[in-house]
């Protein structure tokens, strides 16, 4: 068996006149991330990091924020595509960690939620995936509710 491990890293600005997706699921705010797509930086975070794993580039490679064909798309879709390419190459991924990094707003109620939408477009066991939310204790721009982050750590193995 031969194993790989990637990480990922996102960020978006907020703003208005935008809905707030993350893992695939919206919640309720007044601001919205900024991005080609729907902006769901744990989503983003994750695919870069089973590309990564692979030596593969990153999204911005497969889904290049000047093509229009990915204007507003629904970043689980994405996610399904890097899947099926990392599966294709002959792998599989065996677990997911991330953490999303926001001052606001608090996104304890919906990780649940996000686990399962994930790991249902993986096709992996929700104990499989794990979703970690925290603050930047009000420091940098992502402190000063200017943006969400976050970050992914996946664990690839040989089918």
């Amino acid at each position: 068996m031969s194993i790989r491990i990637g990480n990922g890293y996102d960020i978006h600005r907020l703003t208005t006149d935008r809905k707030l997706i993350l893992g695939g699921v919206e919640i309720s705010h007044e601001l919205g991330l900024l991005g080609h797509s729907d902006a769901d930086v744990l989503t983003h975070a994750i695919m870069d990091a089973m590309l990564g794993a692979l030596s593969l580039g990153d999204i911005g490679h497969y889904f290049p924020p000047t093509d229009p064909k990915w204007e507003g798309a629904d970043s689980l879709v994405l996610l399904s595509q890097v899947n099926q390419l990392v599966l294709d190459k002959g792998w599989k991924i065996v677990n997911i960690d991330t953490v999303v990094v926001a001052e606001r707003p608090k996104l304890k109620p919906h990780i649940e939620k996000m686990r399962e939408k994930i790991a249902g477009v993986l096709q992996l066991e929700c104990d499989r995936v794990g979703v970690k939310a925290t603050t930047n204790e009000k420091l940098d721009a992502v402190g000063r509710e200017e943006g969400i982050c976050a970050y992914a750590v996946v664990l690839l193995e040989t089918k």
